[in-house]
């Protein structure tokens, strides 16, 4: 199985796993996301027209973003990007936010994190 990372699957690492749920821990909302890809870009906006606060961590800007991504499969069950996540649960992808957008139901559940500007 290839990907961007060096051809080959590239494993999870305890350090990996210890970042994703450290920076979960710290912020209500978090985007892991790739810089290129259109359904992170989907994903971003969607939680920007609701006036979000969120943290957005770059895969593809990291030399650990394999590891990381890996990590996100592992916890998830969700190998792509984005991974978007309210108060440390994965609510899914660019497609899933934006559903919850559409239907009212992402800035019901933003407010209710306190995560709205």
């Amino acid at each position: 199985m290839g990907n961007l990372f060096g051809g080959t699957a590239v494993a999870a690492t305890a350090e990996a796993m210890d970042f994703v749920k450290t920076t979960l821990r710290a912020h209500k909302v978090v985007v892991f996301s790739k810089t290129y890809c259109p359904f992170a870009s989907m994903a971003k906006r969607a939680l920007q027209s609701e006036g979000a606060v969120f943290h957005v961590v770059e895969l593809d800007q990291r030399s650990d973003g394999g590891e990381i991504q890996a990590a996100l499969a592992e916890m998830t069950g969700r190998r792509t990007v984005p991974n978007v996540f309210l108060e440390g649960k994965s609510i899914g992808g660019g497609d899933d936010t934006v559903a919850l957008a559409r239907a009212g139901k992402l800035k019901e559940m933003l407010s209710a994190l306190g995560a709205l500007k």
